[in-house]
Order: structure tokens, then sequence, then C-alpha cells
């Protein structure tokens, strides 16, 4: 929908626009109050121990899965599309990872520790976070089960099936890799326990651009795209801080199909 074709919502005077507000304001308020109440049920659900050994590829060598907590006892496991073959991360995933950096420092005074895990091998990884300016940290899983087993990484012959078991359910996906996070609690004696995962839209809990987005009379402005998030690009790629160019591609041909299956399986 073009800007000429939107329609735009009546023009008020000052006093109903106050008095429309105040009402909207009641439905944010119980958004607020419902959303504080799912959140405490959310740390209420019951736990799986991780009796399985996951040894991860990291820059400082082989690291388990409990020593990925850097001595905090609550862990953050951001499933970054990445695959073996890749050329480059993708842009989705790369658009969430952008809202991370800043809160690092702010996560570990509550003793919590965020990382990404991707199946690329370390080298790709390495090369690909420098190239994007990234401080958190990425290990690589490509020589662990830790994907498949988390339901974020698919093998070619499950794909051809026609439906994969990705969301808590059997969906037609068209990737081998898909986003997802992952959230871990170490005890004093150790023992690692899985707490909670979401995928497709429950990822979209740390992109700030979103909630900014949702604020403006335009919204995600997304109704007319090929595919939810279709307008992403690498922070690198968009050349300038204007509008992208709707003649010009929005994504490079190596990262189009990681760019796609994440976008179309966002709900």
């Amino acid at each position: 929908m073009t800007q000429s074709q939107r329609e735009y919502p009546k023009v008020v005077s000052q006093a109903e626009w106050l008095a429309a507000r105040k009402q909207f304001l009641k439905k944010e308020k119980e958004l607020t109050k419902l959303r504080d109440a799912l959140s405490q049920q959310r740390r209420e659900l019951p736990w799986v121990k991780v009796d399985k050994e996951y040894v991860f590829d990291a820059p400082d060598g082989k690291k388990t899965l409990a020593e990925l907590f850097d001595g905090r006892s609550q862990l953050i496991v951001y499933h970054f599309m990445f695959g073996p073959d890749w050329k480059e991360g993708c842009p989705s995933c790369s658009f969430n990872m952008d809202h991370t950096d800043g809160a690092l420092v702010h996560l570990a005074q509550r003793d919590v520790t965020f990382l990404a895990v991707s199946r690329a091998p370390l080298p790709k990884i390495e090369a690909f976070k420098k190239r994007m300016g990234w401080r958190f940290n990425w290990v690589s899983s490509f020589a662990n089960d830790f994907n498949r087993d988390f339901h974020v990484s698919f093998t070619k012959e499950e794909l051809a099936k026609g439906k994969v078991e990705y969301n808590y359910d059997m969906t037609e996906f068209p990737s081998e890799e898909a986003p997802g996070y992952s959230v871990f609690y170490k005890d004093n004696n150790g023992d690692v326990f899985h707490t909670y995962s979401a995928y497709a839209r429950g990822t979209e809990v740390a992109l700030g651009t979103y909630n900014y987005l949702d604020l403006v009379p335009k919204g995600r402005d997304e109704e007319a795209l090929a595919f939810t998030m279709s307008w992403v690009r690498h922070h690198d790629r968009y050349v300038d801080g204007h509008l992208a160019d709707a003649t010009r591609p929005y994504w490079p041909t190596v990262a189009s199909d990681a760019q796609r299956s994440e976008g179309e399986h966002r709900s």
C-alpha cells in the first residue's frame, strides 16, 4: 500500500485525541499485566536435565555446554541460521543480533550469559562476526547434535518428506537451518537444565527495531512485501540511511534462501 493509498485515521481536537489515548491506555495496561503474568508462568514451566554431552568449538578452544555459562547460572542461546556450506549468516538473524551487544553487560549483572550457536565452522563464524563488528560470544556446533536436538537444523532427507519438527509442530520449512532461542540453567552441582525454547515469532522479543516500528503510523509496513522481513539486509548492505530502493535486491543471492525461510515462517 502506497502513502497515497493509505487511509489516515480521522483528525480530531487535542481534547478528543487525549480521550482516545486514555481509553487505549487501559488496553495497554491490560497487555502489560498479561505479559507479566505470562512471564511468571514461563518461569514456572518444568525443566529437563541435559544429560547429553555437547562440545562446541569456541575461539578459546573446545567448550562443553556447562562451560559456556562462563561462571553464571543462566544461559541464553540464540540459534543463528548459518549452515556449514553458507558463505555468510542469515540476514534476518543478523538483524536480530544487531540488537544484542548493548545488552551484554546488563545481562551479566543479572547472572545471565548470552551467546549464539551455529553449525557453520568456527573460522566462518569468526570472519562474519568480524565483518559485522559484533562482540557477543558465538560458537560452532558443527561437530555435535545440538542444533538437531533443539530442532533448528534439518537434513535434506527430512526436508524432502515435506514437513519437519519446528516450533512444536510438524511444518513445511524450506531451509536446513531455522532460528530460535533456548534457555538453560546450571545449579551448584554443575548440572544443566533446559528451561525454555522459542522459535519463529517467539524470537521477536529482542527486536527493538520492530518495537519502535509498532509505535509509528505505518507500523511494520510489510503487508505488500513478498514475505515478512524481506526488506531486511545485513547492516553493511543498506548503503545509506535512506529508504531502500524497491528496484534493487534487498539481500545477496547467497543469503536469499535463509532470509526467505525465516521471513515466511515468523508466525
